[in-house]
């Protein structure tokens, strides 16, 4: 086993224990990048390893309330069987060239998934921004009213289901998921919100959470039959994942989530970027810019909707 794929698991683990997403985005191309692990087989290995995570996050929003069933079983009905032929889709792109096409084709479409990650974040906490400067307004003109809750952690009532871009969702989802491993938090929650804007962020992810329950197991019931499965590798990651999903979820009321999403961001960037060929030189440049231009612009945004530039502030004033 490897000790050092133990570790990434691990931190990924926490990662995704605190935040609900950057599974997949972050752990398979940690695998390809850093451990030399062949781009299908890291896909294979990190799906077979979410199968035994996923579950855990669902339970406790199942607990909680926070699941729209009624979607569940939609995006399930998409998601399920794309899912599972998203690795034959793979195979086929490159059944007319060597293995290396193969693999070539994987890590293309693994770039394209992560900077459209990072895209999806980027809008979801733009959109939250949005969300909370209208009910301020809306407050503003009801003395009377009740705060917003923070945690959205209160039942939803029942949305009405807009059944076939839902299931379409649950297919683009799901293949995406199938041939990369990415996508089943990042993309299919954010597709959820430009749906159903009327969902409070945690009932997204809840839903988001449970979906993902029988479409991660369709993907690696996919890799395991037709992928290139490594049980090292499954197992390294399984024995740090595990105990850091763990440890996630016990921190993750406590600790800085919105710090973690923006590093997460950076980390989908700048894996995206070193997948799709882009030299190191460049990549360093182009992470700087982000870096430096990012918190500038967000500090913007937030002034001009009536936000304290810094979230920190705000709360100390809210104190």
């Amino acid at each position: 086993m490897d000790i050092g794929i133990a570790v990434a698991g691990f931190l990924v683990g926490v990662v995704v224990g605190l935040t609900g997403m950057g599974g997949g985005a972050l752990m398979t191309p940690m695998l390809m990048l850093f451990f030399g692990v062949q781009p299908l087989a890291a896909v294979s290995s990190d799906l077979v390893a979410s199968a035994v995570m996923k579950p855990v996050g669902s339970l406790v929003h199942l607990r909680r309330g926070t699941v729209q069933l009624s979607l569940v079983k939609w995006l399930v009905i998409g998601s399920v069987p794309c899912a599972f032929s998203g690795v034959l889709v793979a195979r086929a792109l490159g059944s007319t060239g060597s293995e290396d096409q193969v693999q070539h084709v994987i890590r293309i479409a693994m770039g394209i998934a992560l900077l459209f990650a990072a895209g999806a974040m980027i809008f979801r906490a733009y959109m939250s921004l949005l969300e909370r400067a209208r009910h301020r307004r809306e407050a503003a003109g009801r003395p009377d009213a009740e705060p917003e809750p923070e945690s959205g952690s209160s039942a939803a009532p029942e949305v009405k289901v807009r059944r076939v871009p839902t299931l379409l969702i649950g297919a683009v989802g799901g293949l995406v998921v199938g041939m990369t491993s990415v996508g089943s938090g990042s993309l299919i929650i954010v597709a959820l919100l430009m749906l159903y804007p009327a969902l409070k962020a945690g009932q997204l992810v809840g839903t988001d959470l449970v979906q993902a329950v029988p479409l991660v197991l369709a993907a690696a019931v996919g890799h395991l039959l037709f992928g290139d499965f490594r049980l090292d590798v499954t197992t390294a990651l399984l024995v740090g994942s595990v105990p850091g999903v763990y440890l996630g979820s016990l921190i993750s009321s406590r600790a800085p989530s919105g710090l973690i999403r923006r590093a997460l961001a950076v980390v989908l960037v700048a894996s995206g970027l070193k997948l799709l060929g882009l030299g190191n030189v460049a990549l360093g440049w182009t992470l700087l810019a982000v870096v430096l231009a990012a918190p500038a612009l967000w500090m913007l945004l937030r002034t001009r909707h009536g936000f304290a530039p810094l979230a920190s502030l705000e709360g100390r004033r809210s104190r």
